[in-house]
């Protein structure tokens, strides 16, 4: 149906006020299962891939902007059949069920692979040909499949449970989980082992700090990569699809039309467009290579460590006194905002004709001023973890009520095709200026300090730079309108709409569901 009906008439303002009822669907053992799942996504030391291939692989800088360039075109192009193929599948198993457990495995190996490269390829050089076409492949099949799996999640989410309330309470159950028992444990302690090895606290043996280095990463990598494989199977194998999907496969033309008419997908999918073209330093990079304090993170992060699950407490306080828009804006730039004043902070005591002096190369004054930063950005930490799913997911909804099919594939994809474009261009940028501005590949193994002018570098990249480059995403939410009672009036239809069809369903009845699809297909054709 459009926006436009007339049928909201039929709801009264008790039935309208439907989101706030506590319906569930799904269970104890499933829910358990999701709160693993969305914990194993995190469960990673990714924070530091990007010093793991240039510092510990090894692969050059510009072989690394090669690489990028060719990985961001194929991401794009395989994108667009990956979600052709998903959107046509419907099997006994779901929709997307099939992809999570078939690719779990390959997915696994694939990543075990990535993260023993320097184990593989020891004693090579940082212009080896063989370990560059090696980690090209690598990266193709890792986000071919990864590219199923992304698509797959992001539907599996949106189809869990029919009701926003029950989706609500499972993002939020997860979110609280994970910040509660520290979903983050395993960056940490790599965090700490890299601190202990950059200030010789380990003897380093005849391999030296290479080699501490080494199987750090290779040790953890592959045991990160192991446990979450194995906690998001085991949600596979335990999770339900529930919401329906048409009996009649949408279109080519159909999907493409239904991005075009959902408004909502159209303004967040602008948003993440304009976003991705900030350009973004490694806050680590800072931390390992400027202030010799990797565990800086951690530190920092104490004082603000018992808001991190109270924040989740203050979701439902916004959600009443604010619309979508403010939340999601306010929740996505808050970070940005704070790390221009960190920059300006970092600058006192600065002589940019020398390059020297500056607080930003105080450890301890940086601590106090990065602690703020954390304390002040937990507060939202909840908010933030909740509002950008929550949105997709109801701008889902806005396509099966304007639509009366749903299209995640397709509209995951075109939504992450946008950001993919900029953030692919982004990617490359600073990869490439990282290289050209002098930055040493070999000093963190070898114990040696980086040039005064790359030190600054690398604190204006993670703090001034992504604040100005990304802050273009705020305007296209400006005009996100989905809230109050067109909201309101969009699930009480969508309920009614669906205990039809699930009625007709399980009464073996599918040339009723298949005739209830075409009413809402002439419908929507009319309007």
């Amino acid at each position: 149906m459009a926006e436009n009906t007339n049928s909201a008439q039929q709801f009264t303002d008790e039935q309208l006020g439907y989101v706030y009822e506590n319906r569930r669907y799904v269970g104890g053992k499933e829910t358990m299962g999701f709160v693993l799942w969305d914990a194993a996504q995190s469960l990673n030391i990714n924070t530091y891939s990007s010093r793991f291939i240039t510092n510990i692989v090894k692969i050059d800088l510009g072989y690394q902007t090669i690489a990028k360039t060719i990985n961001s075109i194929w991401d794009i192009v395989n994108d667009i059949f990956t979600a052709a193929i998903v959107e046509k599948t419907r099997t006994r198993w779901g929709k997307f069920r099939p992809y999570l457990l078939g690719l779990a495995v390959p997915g696994c190996i694939a990543t075990l692979c990535y993260w023993f490269m320097p184990v593989l390829f020891s004693g090579t050089s940082s212009m080896s040909l063989a370990k560059f076409i090696f980690y090209v492949l690598l990266e193709i099949l890792r986000e071919g499949v990864g590219t199923f799996q992304s698509i797959a999640r992001t539907g599996m989410l949106a189809t869990i449970t029919p009701h926003p309330v029950d989706r609500t309470r499972l993002i939020t159950i997860a979110n609280f989980a994970s910040g509660t028992f520290g979903e983050k444990l395993p960056e940490q302690i790599m965090t700490i082992i890299l601190d202990l090895i950059d200030n010789n606290v380990f003897k380093a043996g005849k391999s030296g700090k290479e080699g501490q280095y080494l199987m750090a990463f290779v040790g953890m990598g592959a045991f990160t990569t192991l446990v979450s494989s194995g906690m998001s199977f085991w949600f596979f194998m335990n999770s339900k699809e529930r919401i329906m999907q048409s009996v009649q496969t949408p279109s080519i033309k159909d999907s493409v039309k239904s991005i075009i008419n959902n408004k909502p997908v159209l303004l967040m999918t602008l948003a993440d467009f304009l976003g991705g073209f900030g350009i973004s330093g490694s806050k680590s990079d800072y931390y390992i290579d400027v202030l010799h304090f990797a565990s800086m993170t951690l530190v920092a992060g104490l004082p603000a460590a018992p808001l991190s699950p109270i924040s989740y407490s203050f979701v439902p306080w916004f959600r009443r006194r604010f619309s979508s828009r403010v939340l999601y804006i306010c929740s996505n730039q808050i970070g940005s905002i704070l790390y221009v004043f960190v920059f300006l902070f970092g600058c006192i005591g600065f002589n940019p004709k020398t390059m020297k002096g500056g607080l930003y190369r105080n450890k301890w004054a940086m601590l106090v001023a990065m602690a703020t930063w954390e304390l002040i950005w937990t507060l939202f930490y909840g908010l933030k973890s909740v509002i950008g799913t929550e949105l997709y997911n109801e701008s889902m909804d806005y396509c099966e009520w304007k639509n009366g099919y749903r299209t995640e594939a397709m509209t995951s994809v075109a939504k992450g095709l946008a950001a993919k474009l900029s953030g692919s261009v982004s990617g490359v940028v600073t990869t490439a200026l990282k290289k050209m501005g002098g930055y040493d590949q070999n000093a963190y193994t070898k114990g040696e300090e980086q040039p005064d002018y790359v030190k600054f570098y690398l604190f204006a990249m993670f703090t001034i730079i992504p604040s100005i480059t990304g802050s273009l995403g705020i305007v296209p939410m400006l005009f996100y309108d989905l809230h109050g009672k067109k909201k309101e009036q969009m699930y009480a239809e969508l309920l009614a709409r669906r205990k039809e069809a699930s009625l007709a369903a399980s009464d073996g009845d599918l040339e009723s569901v298949i005739e209830l699809e075409e009413k809402l297909k002439k419908a929507r054709d009319l309007k």
